[in-house]
């Protein structure tokens, strides 16, 4: 990584063995394009810095490159399936160092937060916290 009198580090951004990891799954610069002006990794910790800051894009530090740049690739690679690429082969390894099959077998699902359907019946209710209509009972009106 080219580091100027300049760059500044931030504990959001990547080690060196973190970037071994990722580096296969980012998508690399085009051959053919003319012209490249920040490396994947510069990228990367960007996006790193403003999901784990929660900071707005437009807030993000002058040392990264443009907030419009960064948010671009954030964007391009969520419609490509790289960040669901990346999470899979990442949970796959954790699972396999903690001595588990790389795939879950099961999932867990928050029974209060799926709706209802007209199998279970007409009963709805009305959840005032969630703003939706889901498995709540319904009470009668007094």
């Amino acid at each position: 990584m080219l580091k100027t009198r300049l760059y500044r580090a931030y504990p959001s951004n990547l080690t060196d063995e973190q970037w071994k990891l990722l580096e296969p799954l980012i998508p690399a610069i085009k051959p053919d394009a003319a012209f490249s002006l920040h490396e994947r990794r510069t990228i990367v910790d960007a996006i790193l810095y403003v999901l784990r800051s929660g900071c707005p894009w437009r807030s993000l530090p002058h040392d990264f490159p443009a907030w419009q740049t960064v948010y671009h690739y954030f964007r391009l690679w969520r419609q490509q399936g790289v960040w669901t690429q990346v999470l899979d082969a990442l949970r796959g390894q954790m699972r396999t160092q903690q001595g588990h099959d790389p795939q879950p077998s099961a999932a867990v699902i928050d029974s209060q937060s799926i709706k209802t359907s007209a199998v279970r019946g007409s009963n709805k209710g009305y959840d005032a916290g969630k703003k939706n209509l889901g498995a709540q009972t319904s009470r009668p009106r007094r």
